[in-house]
């Protein structure tokens, strides 16, 4: 990663007008047609967070501003991509782990068993400081239809919630939370990639 001037940017406006705000985050909704996920869960014996993650992945790679983040009042720019997600340790609580992001779902895979299951074992969170990193919460136990995120003031990292899945008649449905800093990235930017996310589900 490396600092990077934001006049040289076409983030410049929105490093100006963002970075000092009190609240810089925007946050999202969207319900998404997630029956090839479980389609493909089922039929492949792969975990369905792990696939939901893997996609978020894929779409934030096609979009250049997810590469580019506000840290410290500086504009740093990062050459790879991580997706965070919370896991459940063995003391009954919960630890961070961050998974490098792979355009190959074996790989990613491989690293998301690997790494979820020693953080479950460590309770010892796994940080990757160099990847541009988006935060993902799956309560998958419970119904709800989004959730608006905290900002702390610290991590301006863009991050998604989600809860239970919905089955219906003739597709299951999610519904999700994408929150951003907007400094790093617009609005038409972010329903980007969400359209981003519903089209590598469906392309999974």
């Amino acid at each position: 990663m490396e600092e990077i001037n934001p006049k040289e940017t076409t983030r410049a406006y929105a490093f100006e007008t963002w970075t000092k705000a009190p609240m810089p985050m925007v946050t999202f909704f969207k319900t998404l047609d997630v029956s090839r996920l479980i389609k493909v869960s089922r039929s492949k014996g792969l975990k369905f967070n792990m696939l939901m993650c893997w996609c978020i992945g894929k779409a934030e790679t096609s979009i250049e501003e997810f590469y580019v983040l506000p840290v410290a009042g500086k504009l740093v720019r990062y050459d790879t991509i991580a997706v965070n997600t919370i896991v459940a340790n063995k003391t009954g609580e919960v630890s961070s782990c961050d998974i490098p992001f792979s355009n190959d779902l074996a790989v990613f895979n491989t690293d998301y068993l690997r790494l979820t299951s020693q953080v479950a074992e460590t309770c010892e969170n796994h940080d990757l400081a160099d990847s541009m990193v988006i935060g993902t919460s799956a309560l998958v136990q419970y119904d709800i239809d989004g959730a608006v995120g905290m900002y702390s003031g610290i991590f301006n990292n863009p991050f998604m919630i989600w809860g239970r899945y919905r089955k219906g008649w003739f597709k299951t449905t999610l519904s999700v939370s994408f929150q951003f800093h907007h400094t790093q990235m617009d609005g038409a930017h972010a329903a980007r990639f969400l359209d981003l996310l519903q089209k590598e589900i469906h392309a999974l």
